[in-house]
């Protein structure tokens, strides 16, 4: 058969339409790289082999995918009558199955994709490094020593190693971007609301999260997108309609863009290596050569020293509830000994506020949002007019394992927020954004840049994304680990 390790999703795809190779054999190769490179990487902690068999034994939907193995992540996309464990100790060891099928995950199905399995990920999601109690590690295939970002963590090692061509993810403060950074993959977390959370949640974390995937090309990232990206009737709001597929986007003309580059320290509280400063110097000196107009640029109240108080807020509500609904499903209280200390200090606060306390927040958050997404309108708006902004995914390359938690929850709380200087902003917008493999360190070690557009414009990330990826191309790295 055909060495399918390092094709994309898209190609994957394409031989078994052409009959080259049978979606048996594309699973039976993911599955035997799962096997032999996963204990390694504990990127997969839940397997479901003989229902991958089962079904590719049948009759597949005849979507753009057919007979393509992936992963979903170990939090979302509910598949019915199947466990996901949010990453915890309680609901594993209690065995609870889901009892509904999420609207992404038919739509996973619908366009011919295959699970395999589960991934890992941090309890609850609620850090940017995927080391759970429940079930160790995640470790990075560029050196099994360092993290693999969060929350999407298991599933960027999983891409990344070549075990399967792209993977479940989903983003409410950088979850899909900070891994996509720290495994060399491509991250787009969508436009809020472009895909469903349906049908259990309306909105969580404020309307910060959203699903997606982590991928090896950025053809893969836009062509997924355009089967997940649809409304399910009764969503509380919905994304602006795309002018036409992203697929279509990839290789189109970028145009004469107005990119700005961050030119604002971030502030003392937060990471500014080096090494992620250069990497967005490049990514500008590239955009240059693309023909886009780059120009040092900031959105007002990027930095806001009160924006990390008013967001830490609605994720303690949030989190609080989430606990307290699976308490009901199981019929008993869940400890604070079952729970990280992370997690059991963001339900101690998200109990004790107010409904006043919340609403508050989301208020602030409201206006905040305003001032920055401002810079991106049009001057007759009141904007400034730009199509772009270029950051780092992170504040510093892949950290070590054990960095976060050395010192206790208050220490852990400083580092999160520390590390991710620009991702969570653009949760609570609700803008798309794109992390991309554009550098690497002396050491070997991947380095994210981010691309930020304008509010339903995943068409301009798109086109400058797959620009980039063939002006300074990633497809031939390779991590130590790896299929």
């Amino acid at each position: 058969m055909t060495d399918t390790t390092w094709l994309d999703a898209t190609a994957q795809a394409e031989l078994v339409r052409t009959g080259e190779v049978s979606s048996a054999e594309l699973v039976d190769a993911a599955i035997e790289r799962v096997e032999r490179v996963n204990p390694q990487l504990n990127a997969v902690v839940r397997e479901r082999f003989d229902e991958a068999r089962k079904e590719v034994a049948g009759q597949l939907p005849d979507g753009p995918f057919r007979g393509v193995p992936m992963l979903l992540k170990d939090l979302g996309c509910h598949v019915a009558g199947e466990a996901t464990h949010y990453g915890t100790s309680f609901l594993r060891e209690a065995s609870w199955r889901w009892p509904s099928e999420s609207y992404l995950a038919r739509h996973f199905r619908s366009a011919g994709f295959v699970f395999l399995g589960r991934t890992n990920v941090p309890e609850f999601g609620t850090t940017v490094t995927t080391e759970p109690v429940a079930n160790g590690p995640a470790r990075n295939p560029y050196d099994l020593g360092r993290s693999t970002g969060g929350s999407s963590g298991g599933s960027a090692a999983a891409v990344a190693a070549g075990l399967v061509p792209v993977a479940h993810a989903n983003d409410g403060g950088g979850s899909i971007r900070i891994p996509a950074s720290e495994c060399g993959l491509v991250g787009l977390k969508p436009t809020r609301a472009r895909v469903s959370q349906g049908p259990d949640i309306g909105e969580s974390w404020a309307g910060a999260t959203i699903d997606g995937v982590v991928s090896r090309s950025v053809r893969d990232t836009a062509a997924v997108l355009d089967v997940i990206g649809r409304p399910m009737p009764g969503d509380p709001y919905i994304a602006p309609p795309l002018h036409r597929p992203l697929a279509e986007e990839v290789g189109a003309p970028v145009g004469r863009l107005r990119v700005g580059v961050l030119d604002v320290d971030p502030g003392e509280a937060y990471l500014d290596h080096p090494q992620c400063r250069t990497a967005v110097e490049r990514a500008g000196r590239l955009l240059e050569d693309l023909g886009c107009v780059v120009e040092p640029g900031t959105p007002d109240g990027m930095f806001d020293p009160l924006f990390p108080r008013f967001f830490t807020t609605t994720i303690a509500g949030d989190t609080a509830l989430t606990i307290s609904g699976f308490e009901r499903v199981l019929g008993r209280p869940v400890t604070d000994e079952e729970l990280e200390p992370r997690n059991a200090m963001y339900r101690a606060v998200g109990k004790k506020m107010s409904a006043e306390d919340y609403l508050g927040a989301r208020f602030m958050l409201g206006g905040w949002s305003r001032r920055v997404a401002a810079w991106w309108a049009a001057p007759e708006d009141g904007g400034q007019g730009f199509d772009l902004l270029v950051t780092p995914t992170v504040g510093a390359p892949p950290p070590e394992l054990g960095w976060f938690t050395a010192g206790g929850t208050e220490q852990e709380g400083r580092r999160i927020n520390s590390f991710i200087p620009y991702t969570a902003q653009f949760n609570v917008t609700g803008q798309p954004a794109i992390s991309l493999p554009l550098h690497w360190t002396d050491e070997g070690l991947p380095v994210g840049v981010q691309l930020v557009a304008a509010y339903g414009r995943e068409d301009v990330l798109v086109r400058v994304a797959a620009a980039l990826e063939e002006a300074a191309p990633w497809a031939d790295r390779r991590p130590a680990v790896s299929a």
